[in-house]
């Protein structure tokens, strides 16, 4: 049995959502993903992609911003646990977490050339 209470299953949602306005608040570039997959979505739409296109855009832009939230909760972590002081393992630690979004923004990026651009070519 652990020591901490049982928070519920409607807390756990009431936490999540939470978080989520957290992380809109105090990261600029969640904001900015956040505008570019509804973009994105939009797009998606506009062309009539189908279920299949549309799931594979949901899957890369969630990925994209759930590397987002995990970068930010390691960058917060680790400034709580250190102070806010400088330290190499913490830089290389946020370093590491930004370079994980950065894949996961390229890969977006691909993903997004190979579902648009035949679709936009079809439309010429």
């Amino acid at each position: 049995m652990s020591k901490y209470k049982q928070q519920g299953f409607s807390n756990t949602f009431k936490n999540a959502r939470k978080g989520m306005r957290l992380v809109l608040k105090s990261e600029v570039n969640i904001r900015i993903h956040f505008i570019i997959a509804m973009i994105v979505m939009a797009f998606g739409f506009a062309l009539d992609f189908g279920t299949e296109k549309m799931c594979i855009l949901l899957l890369t832009v969630s990925f994209v911003i759930v590397s987002e939230m995990i970068n930010s909760a390691i960058e917060f972590s680790l400034d709580a646990v250190f102070h806010n002081k400088y330290s190499k393992l913490v830089g290389m630690a946020k370093d590491i977490s930004a370079g994980a979004v950065m894949v996961s923004s390229v890969v977006a990026v691909i993903i997004g050339i190979l579902l648009f651009v035949p679709a936009i070519f079809e439309l010429l």
